[in-house]
């Protein structure tokens, strides 16, 4: 006689094919949502950073091209632990991008911000 199988998210007993691991699809769903919560918390909070980020640069930057200072940056949130690449010049010069939005260090913690619509870095030089 078969060993009696469990649901591993209710604990009922398991009725049906031998490979079934769960009772039913709602002890299913709850146990693979639970298992994924923690992954999708970090990518949607990763994506909100990004997001807002981006709405910053467009907002600074509404012609395309703009020089602000850090501090105002900071004012509206801006995060630079986040960003979706990295573009180095032939000069040396490397942009932080989010999304089609990109940030180049100048001096005197003055950043230029760029807009690259075709979403191709090679245009920030």
């Amino acid at each position: 006689m078969a060993e009696e199988r469990k649901c591993p998210e209710c604990g009922e007993k398991i009725i049906g094919r031998a490979d079934k691991k769960f009772c039913s699809d709602e002890c299913r769903n709850n146990f693979n949502n639970r298992q994924n919560s923690d992954v999708v918390n970090v990518v949607r909070n990763t994506n909100n950073i990004l997001r807002r980020n981006r709405r910053i640069l467009e907002e600074l930057a509404p012609e395309g091209k703009s020089k602000v200072h850090k501090n105002k940056l900071n004012e509206k949130g801006f995060n630079f632990t986040y960003f979706t690449n990295l573009y180095k010049t032939q000069k040396g010069s490397v942009y932080h991008y989010c999304y089609e939005y990109g940030y180049l260090p100048l001096e005197n913690e003055f950043y230029l911000i760029v807009c690259n619509n075709k979403n191709d870095s090679s245009q920030a030089n």
